[in-house]
C-alpha cells in the first residue's frame, strides 16, 4: 500500500516521505527475525551452560568420593600401625622389667656370703626372692613374644634361660657363691648382652613405628583439607548457576560479564587442587566451555539489546513519517481525500498499530513472563523451602530456565544438607586427628627418654658391675689387712701384696668408672635432642660420635663397618634431633636394602665446608645400589620394595621433607646399580628465622646409572 500511495503521490515531498515509511517498515520487519533469531541461539547456550554446570557437579562428586576412599585407605594404614606400635612398646617394656629383674639377682649373688664354720651345712641362698622376680619376669616377656608373632625369640629366651639357671646351681653352696663374685666372667653375661641387643632393635622398631603413624595422621589432615575444598567448589559452581540465572533474567550485560570474570577463579582453584590428574582435566575443560557459552550468551545479549533499540528507532520513524504525512495530506485533503484516507488508515493501522503493537507484545512476552520469573526466584532466595517455579511447564526458553532453576535449587538444598553434615563430621574428625598426634608425640618424647635411660643402665652395666666386684674385693682383703695388722703378725710380703692389689684395685675402679661417666654423658646429650626438638649449636664431630654410639647396637649386630670422616671445629646451629633422625633413617635405609642378608659393607660419613656458610653430609654405602626405574620414586611417601619385611616407605620421603623444610638445605641422590648409593646433603650453618616469600621449592637432583 505505502508502494502504491508512493506511485499515485503527485508531490515529490509525498512520495519521499511514503518511501522512507516503507524502508522503515522493512527495516523493523528484518530487525524482527534477527531478534527472534537470536533469542532462539541465546536459548540453546542457556540450555548448553545448564548441562556444563550438572558435569561439573557430577564430577565434583567423583573428586570428593576418590578422596573419601583414600581417606579410608589413610585410617586402615593408621590402624595398622598403631597395633604394630602398641604390641613394640609392650615388649620393649617387658624386656626392660626382665634386665632389672637380672640385674638384681646378679647384683644378690656377687653379696652372698661363705658358711661362718667349715664343715656346716650351706646356708639358704638369700637371692631366692630375686631369682623368683626374674622367673616372673621372663615369663611376661615369653608371653609378649608370642602374642606378638615372635615365636623363635621366645625359644631363644627359654634356651639361655635354662643354661643361666642351670649355671647358677651350684651357687647355693656359700662357698661357691664367694668363688663366684672372684670370678671374672659373670654367669649372666650372655643372657644380659642378648637382652640389650634385644632391647635396641625394638627400641629402634618402634621409634620407626611412631614415625610412621606420625606421617599417616599428616596425611589425613591434608586428605581432610582436599575433601572439604572439593565440597567448597560444589557450592561455588552451584552459586554461579544461580546468579547466572538471575542476570540473564534482567538481561544485565554489566553482571554477566562480571560472573564471568570472575568464574575464572574457580578453574584456578580446581587446577589448585590435588585430585585425579584425568577428573581435574575434565573439571577444568567444562569450567572451560562453561565459560565459553557464558561469553557467548553475553554477546547474544548485547546483540539483542541493539536490535531493541533499533527496533524503536525504526518505530519512531515509522510514527514520525506516519505524522508529517498526516499533516501533509490534511493541508491537501482537497486534492488527495481518498489517497490521504488509505494511507492514514494504512500507515497508522500497519505501521503504528504494527510496530507499536507488536513492540507491545513482544516486550509483554519477554518481560511478564521475566518478571514473574524473578519473582518466584526472589522468594526462593528468600525461602529455599518455598517450593518449584510454577513457568517449568513452558516448552520456550523461559521453561528451560525455569526447570534449570528448579534444578539448581533442589540440588542445593540437597547438598547444602549434605554439606553440614560432612562438614560436622570432617570438624570432629580432624579435632581427634590433632588430638590424637599430639597425645603420639608427647607419648613418643616419655617413651623416647625412658628407653635411652634403658640403655644407659644396659651399657654401663659391665663396668659397674666390675666396679662393684672390685670395691668387694678391696673390702675383703682391706678387711684381712687390718686383722693382720691388729694381731701384730703384719709381714712386708703382706704389706707389698696388699698395696699391689690397692693399686690394680684402684686402677680396675677408676677405668670403668670413667667408661660409665663417659656413656652417661653420651646418651645424655643424645636423649636432651630427641627429647626437646630444640635449635642449638654444637660440634659436628663430636655429635657424630655420640650419634654413632646410639645407634651402635643396631649396627653391631649387622657387621657393617661405619667410617666418619669430619674435620675438628664444624660448628653448626640447627636441630640435632631433625639431623639425627634424617642420619638414623639414611643408615637404617642402608642397613636394610642395601645389601643381601648376612653380607657385610661399608658405611660411610663424611663432612665438609664447600662455603663458608654451608655443611654438607655426604652418606654413603657400597651395596647393591637403585635401579634406574626406582630413582625418581625414593622420595615418594609410600614407595618401598621391601613390602613383604614390614617397610613402610616413608623412611627416604621423611628424609626429604626434614632435610628440605625443618633444616632448609638441599638433597641430592646418586646411584648406580652394583656400586652402591651416595647422598649429599647441603644445610646452612646457622638457620634463618623464616624462610624469603617467594623462595623456590628445593627438589632433589637425582642421578641413576
Amino acid at each position: 500500500d505505502l508502494l502504491r500511495l508512493a506511485g499515485v503521490s503527485r508531490d515529490p515531498v509525498h512520495e519521499r516521505a511514503a518511501n522512507e515509511a516503507r524502508e522503515a517498515l522493512a527495516r523493523y520487519r528484518d530487525d524482527m527475525r534477527r531478534f527472534v533469531d537470536v533469542t532462539i541461539r541465546n536459548d540453546s547456550l542457556v540450555a548448553n551452560m545448564s548441562r556444563r554446570a550438572e558435569t561439573l557437579i557430577k564430577l565434583t562428586d567423583q573428586a570428593r568420593e576418590r578422596q573419601h576412599q583414600s581417606n579410608a585407605d589413610i585410617v586402615a594404614s593408621l590402624t595398622e600401625g598403631d597395633r604394630k606400635l602398641r604390641m613394640a612398646r609392650d615388649i620393649v617394656d617387658r624386656v626392660q622389667e626382665f634386665s632389672v629383674a637380672l640385674a638384681a639377682l646378679e647384683l644378690a649373688q656377687a653379696r652372698a656370703s661363705p658358711p661362718a664354720v667349715a664343715g656346716e651345712e650351706p646356708a639358704r641362698p638369700r637371692w631366692s626372692f630375686e631369682l623368683g622376680r626374674m622367673r616372673g619376669a621372663a615369663a611376661a616377656l615369653t608371653q609378649a613374644f608370642v602374642s606378638a608373632g615372635r615365636d623363635q625369640a621366645a625359644r631363644d629366651l627359654g634356651r639361655l634361660l635354662i643354661v643361666y639357671e642351670t649355671s647358677i646351681a651350684p651357687l647355693a653352696d656359700a662357698a661357691l657363691v664367694a668363688e663366684a663374685a672372684r670370678s671374672p666372667t659373670p654367669p649372666g653375661r650372655a643372657l644380659a648382652d642378648w637382652l640389650d641387643r634385644l632391647l635396641k632393635v625394638y627400641s629402634t622398631e618402634q621409634r620407626s613405628l611412631h614415625d610412621e603413624v606420625a606421617e599417616l595422621l599428616t596425611y589425613s589432615v591434608q586428605a581432610g583439607e582436599t575433601e572439604r575444598a572439593t565440597q567448597n567448589i560444589a557450592i561455588e559452581t552451584l552459586k554461579l548457576g544461580g546468579r547466572t540465572a538471575d542476570v540473564f533474567a534482567s538481561r544485565d550485560t554489566a553482571a554477566a560479564t562480571a560472573i564471568h570474570d570472575e568464574s575464572l577463579a574457580l578453574g584456578e582453584a580446581v587446577a589448585a587442587m590435588p585430585i585425579s590428574p584425568l577428573i581435574q582435566t575434565e573439571m577444568i575443560d567444562a569450567i572451560g566451555q562453561w565459560r565459553e557459552g557464558l561469553a557467548t550468551t553475553i554477546d547474544g545479549l548485547n546483540e539483542q539489546n541493539r536490535i531493541l533499540k533499533e527496533m524503536d528507532v525504526s518505530a519512531a520513524r515509522m510514527i514520525e513519517g506516519a505524522r508529517f504525512l498526516n499533516e501533509m495530506l490534511t493541508r491537501n485533503a482537497e486534492r488527495i481525500g481518498e489517497l490521504l484516507r488509505n494511507i492514514l488508515i494504512f500507515g497508522a493501522a500497519t505501521g503504528l498499530l504494527l510496530g507499536s503493537v507488536t513492540g507491545i507484545a513482544v516486550a509483554q512476552s519477554i518481560t511478564r513472563p521475566l518478571k514473574r520469573l524473578q519473582h518466584r526466584m526472589m522468594e526462593l532466595a528468600e525461602n529455599s523451602r518455598a517450593g518449584p517455579i510454577a513457568e517449568s511447564h513452558r516448552r520456550d526458553e523461559l521453561g528451560d530456565m525455569a526447570r534449570a532453576t528448579n534444578v539448581f535449587i533442589t540440588e542445593i538444598g540437597r547438598r547444602e544438607q549434605a554439606l553440614r553434615h560432612s562438614k560436622e563430621r570432617a570438624d570432629v574428625a580432624l579435632t581427634e586427628l590433632q588430638k590424637t598426634q599430639s597425645d603420639l608425640i608427647q607419648a613418643e618424647k616419655l617413651a623416647s627418654l625412658g628407653q635411652l635411660v634403658a640403655g644407659v643402665a644396659h651399657e654401663i652395666n659391665t663396668p659397674l658391675g666390675i666396679a662393684l666386684t672390685t670395691s668387694t674385693l678391696i673390702g675383703e682383703e682391706s678387711k684381712r689387712f687390718a686383722e693382720a695388722a691388729a694381731s701384730g703378725k703384719l709381714q712386708r710380703s703382706a704389706l707389698e701384696r696388699f698395696v699391689e692389689r690397692m693399686r690394680e684395685g684402684s686402677q680396675l675402679l677408676f677405668s670403668n668408672l670413667t667408661r660409665a661417666a663417659d656413656l652417661v654423658h653420651s646418651f645424655k646429650q643424645v636423649a636432651a635432642d630427641q627429647a626437646s626438638g630444640e635449635k642449638r649449636s654444637f660440634s659436628m664431630d663430636e655429635w657424630l660420635q655420640d650419634l654413632l654410639t646410639s645407634l651402635s647396637p643396631v649396627l653391631r649386630k649387622t657387621g657393617h663397618e661405619v667410617a666418619i670422616e669430619c674435620p675438628p671445629g664444624v660448628d653448626v646451629n640447627t636441630y640435632p634431633g631433625a639431623l639425627g633422625q634424617v642420619l638414623t633413617n639414611l643408615l637404617v635405609n642402608a642397613v636394610s636394602h642395601a645389601y643381601d642378608k648376612d653380607a657385610a659393607g661399608r658405611l660411610a660419613i663424611r663432612v665438609s665446608e664447600p662455603r663458608a656458610d654451608t655443611v654438607r653430609i655426604v652418606f654413603s654405602d657400597d651395596g647393591r645400589g637403585i635401579p634406574p626405574d626406582h630413582i625418581g620414586k625414593v622420595f615418594d611417601p609410600f614407595f618401598t620394595t621391601g613390602r613383604s619385611t614390614g617397610s613402610t616407605g616413608l623412611g627416604l620421603h621423611i628424609v626429604y621433607n626434614l632435610v628440605t623444610s625443618r633444616l632448609q638445605g638441599r638433597i641430592n641422590l646418586y646411584s648406580k646399580v652394583g656400586k652402591g648409593t651416595r647422598f649429599t646433603i647441603d644445610i646452612p650453618k646457622t638457620l634463618a628465622e623464616t624462610l624469603p616469600e617467594g623462595a623456590p621449592e628445593r627438589r632433589p637432583q637425582l642421578i641413576g646409572a
